[in-house]
Formats: structure tokens, C-alpha cells, sequence
């Protein structure tokens, strides 16, 4: 309508003696405007449907606590895995993508528990676990996260506000290597982030979800050079990314990181709720100088 307007007052075939003149021209235009007659908006990143929170900054997905308020509760009920603790935004009024995050080795959630809050306050819900045993296996491990999720999706208490078409999980020592497991039975998983991953199998070549490792480089009891990295090198089908914080031992999940933590949000933002308003955070990577909290990087950007 606005160009058909415009196409009128400048009509040729109207006489010089009806033409408006130009200030009383750009009078209607300024009403017209006023009037909401402007043109199209142009497509912005709330296109996305599953977009949450505003648009993150450096410091925002640094910062302890996101734009969401949170609540948590013990997981009762449980089948399949051994309890834990679950976080999600106090906000109702829409849904939001799940993660669970399983322990390593003769480990327990409240080891790693820093990550529910601040996960949970960017707009996920986070199902942090408890194994069946602690002494349990990575293929265990990668079974019962499965479980958890399934547990969050169908009978928790905030089913509701979980998307369970956008879930994804993730683990420290043993309970990241299991991701391996949980991948290969859940192709629909939409991202796996392993911190400090310890497996015996290296060949994670059929994993076809989107895949985040962490390592330290001063890990004695899971090696990047004996885990994570021969992990990410065997993946083929996926995109991944690899993260080497600088003088970390294997213990370095077990205390809150902001480095892991900011890339741990992009990863999920970018895959779990598919905004690539967080790709900037993740490509080209993060500088590895002598001084950086980061020794070594690698991934398949650009994604």
C-alpha cells in the first residue's frame, strides 16, 4: 500500500497543477508512516522457534547467571539410573531444550552440580544425575543418561516445558565417554559435550550427533592425547569441536569454569535450539597464545 501511495503522488499523468507540493508531499508520507504504513520488517533471528533469551554477548554467556530465573528439584521416581537433581526455568510460558549431565567414575552430581544453575538459567532444563553405581562402566553410563531423559521428558514434574524433539546430553570422565553409547542409540540427539572424556574405545567414527570435547592438558588420568582427541579425530560424520584448557588436570569440570562454560552454552545454543546467533562464540575458535586459558582448539567451522 505504501508504494501504491507513493506511485500515485508521482504519477505522471497528473497535472503539474495537481501535483502536491513537495513539503505537503512529505507531510503524508510522515502520517503515513506514523500511521504504521512502513515496509516489510526484514527476517530477524526470532525467526528461529526455538530461540531463547536475548541476544548473548561475551559477557552475557560468561556471566554465573543468565537472563532466566531458576528452580530445581530432586529427581524421584527414577528408573534406570540412580536419582539426581533437576533444574529448569521458572518461566512457563514457553518450552525449552533438556540436557543431562552424567558423573565419571566412583564420582557423584554434586561434584559437577555448578552446571545445573547456570545452564539452566540460559533456557534449558538440566537433569543432573546420579549412576546406578558408581563404579559403573561408560556404556552404563551412556544407557542411563538415556534413561534420565526419557525420565524428564515423560514423567518429571516439568515434562511440560520440555521440547523432547531438542535434548542432548553430556558427562565428565566415564560418564563423557559414554556419550559414545548414548549417540549411537540416539542419533536424535540433537549435541553431546564431553568434559575430560575417558573411553577405551577411540573409534567414535559412526557418531553422527554434533559433538563438543573438553581436555586438559595436564590430565594424567584421561590424556587428551589417549581420549579426547583420538574421539575427535575419529568422527567423521558430525560436526565437532575440540577444547584444550591450559594446565587442567582431570578435575577441572568439578569446579565452576567459565571458560568451559561459555563454550559448553554455545555449543548447546547453536545445536539444541539451532541459534546461530552463538556460532560467533564458536568459529573461528578461541585463541590458543601462550597466555590464553585455552592451549589447543579444533572444529569444522564454519558451522
Amino acid at each position: 500500500m505504501y508504494d501504491d501511495v507513493l506511485s500515485f503522488l508521482r504519477s505522471p499523468g497528473r497535472s503539474r497543477r495537481g501535483r502536491i507540493p513537495l513539503p505537503g508531499f512529505l507531510l503524508i508520507i510522515a502520517a503515513l508512516v506514523a500511521g504504521g504504513l512502513t515496509a516489510a520488517p526484514t527476517a530477524q533471528a526470532a525467526d528461529n522457534p526455538y530461540q531463547r533469551g536475548p541476544d548473548p554477548t561475551n559477557a552475557s554467556i560468561e556471566a554465573t547467571t543468565g537472563p532466566f530465573a531458576v528452580d530445581s528439584q530432586p529427581i524421584v521416581g527414577a528408573t534406570g539410573f540412580g536419582g539426581g537433581q533437576i533444574y529448569y526455568p521458572r518461566d512457563t510460558s514457553q518450552t525449552y531444550g533438556a540436557v543431562v549431565i552424567v558423573p565419571g567414575f566412583l564420582s557423584v552430581w554434586a561434584q559437577l552440580n555448578w552446571l545445573g544453575p547456570r545452564l539452566a538459567s540460559q533456557g534449558f532444563v538440566v537433569v543432573g544425575i546420579e549412576t546406578s553405581g558408581t563404579t559403573d562402566l561408560p556404556d552404563a553410563r551412556g544407557n542411563q543418561a538415556l534413561a534420565a531423559l526419557d525420565w524428564a521428558t515423560n514423567r518429571s514434574s516439568v515434562a511440560s516445558r520440555i521440547d523432547r524433539t531438542r535434548l542432548a546430553a553430556a558427562g565428565w570422565s566415564m560418564g563423557g565417554g559414554g556419550l559414545r553409547r548414548a549417540a549411537l542409540q540416539r542419533p536424535s540427539l540433537k549435541a553431546i559435550v564431553g568434559m575430560a572424556p575417558w573411553n577405551g574405545e577411540r573409534n567414535w567414527s559412526s557418531v553422527t550427533v554434533p559433538t563438543m570435547f573438553f581436555g586438559g592438558s595436564s590430565d594424567v588420568v584421561a590424556s587428551p592425547n589417549d581420549h579426547a582427541k583420538p574421539f575427535y579425530n575419529s568422527i567423521t560424520r558430525a560436526e565437532k569441536d575440540y577444547i584444550e584448557l591450559r594446565n587442567a588436570d582431570h578435575f577441572f569440570p568439578t569446579s565452576a569454569n567459565t571458560t568451559m562454560a561459555k563454550y559448553f552454552i554455545s555449543w548447546l545454543k547453536r545445536w539444541v535450539d539451532n541459534d546461530t546467533r552463538y556460532t560467533q562464540f564458536l568459529c573461528p575458535g578461541p585463541s590458543t597464545g601462550l597466555f590464553a586459558p585455552v592451549s589447543a582448539s579444533m572444529n569444522t567451522c564454519p558451522f
